[in-house]
């Protein structure tokens, strides 16, 4: 068995309603992480902007953009010029009326390796994606990039299992989250640090049973409710790399911009695989019932 190993590199930070001053953060993250060695770097969930969806404002339907377009032009250069791959997630104009929350894969060539429409959409207090986004139509697909085969998915996709079997089942040789997720300000502590666990173990539970690493990007930061009905949402951060046990690789803070990087075994996944053959013991048969909504 052949080793193969990845350095890959998140870039965790804080956005502000100035998207050429988030585009510049964002870019001089990647370059940073490129000169640390990393050859697969991941971008945080609408790292363009402002987490919009707080609110249901037709005027933020202007953020959107269409692919390709300004942001795919500007990271497929970055891309080229330091030969990495990058993972990005942007608004989606897809046409008029239809939208989608979409990562898009730049490949080290600059060209676009493919793209995955968030498919699970929230519609919560603080989160209302609903308002925005089309479901996404294009299934679990990975990605073939120059690095390897990516199963891209998107932050509400993290707490779903089904997802991220499916991206293993169709050859993903990692899962990648860019998220955006954050505390409501009246959480109390306790309630803070069940939501954090839950969010790092459903994680690290994708990685223990499909044998893959992870790659989760976050957001951190305070921001506000600009219909003033809440006081915003304050994004927790604790991006985290973990291998295929789901063992952490690397883990960031809470509150901090931070670019963080890790070196993955991609070939580890198959001993782990021989040792915990989940794959391999799954009884299909019986799995109809998942088709279903509930069973009554």
């Amino acid at each position: 068995m052949n080793n193969k190993d990845l350095n890959v590199a998140l870039v965790q930070h804080s956005n502000t309603g100035d998207v050429q001053h988030n585009l510049n953060k964002t870019i001089q993250g990647i370059k940073e992480a490129a000169s640390e060695g990393a050859k697969l770097i991941v971008l945080q969930e609408l790292h363009c902007s402002l987490y919009f969806c707080q609110t249901e404002d037709t005027d933020c339907f202007d953020l959107a953009e269409t692919i390709p377009g300004p942001s795919t032009n500007t990271f497929g250069e970055l891309a080229k010029e330091l030969k990495v791959v990058i993972v990005l997630s942007l608004f989606e104009k897809r046409a008029v009326g239809i939208y989608h929350n979409t990562a898009v894969v730049m490949d080290s060539d600059g060209s676009i390796a493919g793209k995955y429409r968030k498919m699970h959409i929230p519609d919560d207090p603080g989160f209302y994606e609903k308002f925005y986004f089309t479901p996404g139509d294009i299934g679990f697909e990975p990605i073939q990039t120059s690095v390897g085969k990516l199963g891209v998915l998107v932050c509400w996709d993290q707490w779903f299992p089904e997802a991220a079997r499916l991206m293993a089942m169709a050859g993903a040789d990692v899962l990648i989250y860019p998220t955006a997720i954050g505390w409501d300000k009246r959480d109390d502590a306790e309630e803070q640090k069940r939501q954090l666990d839950a969010w790092v173990i459903s994680q690290r539970a994708h990685a223990v049973a499909n044998g893959l690493p992870v790659i989760s990007c976050n957001r951190v930061g305070l921001e506000l409710d600009p219909s003033g009905q809440s006081e915003g949402i304050s994004f927790w951060g604790n991006s985290f790399i973990a291998g295929p046990q789901g063992e952490i690789l690397a883990h960031a803070g809470d509150c901090d911009d931070q670019i963080l990087t890790a070196n993955v075994s991609l070939s580890r996944s198959e001993s782990v695989r021989r040792i915990w053959p989940f794959m391999r013991d799954r009884r299909i048969d019986h799995y109809s019932d998942l088709l279903k909504i509930y069973r009554d």
